[in-house]
């Protein structure tokens, strides 16, 4: 199985996310540089991690998601190949409309970097097979502008098609009806703000994070 992680410039979490996907194939993925035109042949899976790209300038993920490797991913996501996207990879991802949309400003304007509850809300797509609906996880959080907002039809379009994947258990960043992960509407794209790839390791915190890795890639193996 071949996996990428796209790098921005500004990209900090790039390095966790290559530990997942290696500690869960066994194989290192490609680390993909913005300014690719194409991706590696053959790629199964594909991540964007979180991080600041380009210092978050304009709004965040706004810049990343006009790089040229965004088209390859945008083509890859039409054939099927699963794409995840974390925090700043899922601002990307809104920013590039291959999620509905948008992430803003937390609410409060404050800086949010601890672990948080999230309840599984949808366990039925690739990404969340191996947990059970209604379960409650513990993943880390680390976000400045994971407030999700999208207008009422949106949001009820996205909720009555289940693509609402996590949901926060408390309040966290003001997002709209608490959603912490969306799914396309081929249910191959997620974007979620808190970090799966920061809890695979007990050493670390625990792993329900590592799960999702699991689903998703075990899925393609």
């Amino acid at each position: 199985m071949k996996t990428a992680v796209i790098v921005f410039p500004g990209s900090n979490c790039d390095r966790d996310m290559a530990v997942a996907l290696e500690k869960v194939t066994g194989r290192a993925p490609a680390m993909v540089w913005h300014r690719e035109t194409e991706l590696p042949d053959g790629i199964d899976f594909i991540a964007l991690p979180g991080g600041f790209s380009y210092g978050d300038y304009l709004r965040s993920g706004a810049m990343a998601a006009r790089s040229p490797i965004l088209r390859s991913v945008a083509d890859a996501a039409g054939r099927g190949v699963p794409v995840l996207g974390v925090c700043n990879g899922f601002q990307v991802l809104a920013e590039a409309q291959l999620l509905p949309g948008a992430l803003m400003r937390n609410a409060g304007l404050n800086f949010v970097c601890r672990t948080v509850a999230l309840k599984v809300e949808n366990s039925q797509s690739l990404f969340t097979a191996t947990y059970d609906a209604g379960e409650t996880l513990n993943i880390p959080v680390a976000h400045h502008d994971g407030n999700y907002f999208a207008d009422a039809a949106t949001l009820d379009r996205v909720e009555g098609e289940g693509r609402v994947a996590f949901r926060y258990t408390d309040a966290v960043n003001g997002s709209a009806r608490d959603i912490a992960g969306v799914l396309n509407d081929a249910g191959n794209v997620l974007g979620m703000m808190p970090h799966p790839e920061r809890a695979i390791d007990r050493a670390h915190g625990g792993t329900d994070g590592l799960r999702l890795f699991e689903a998703a890639l075990g899925v393609l193996a």
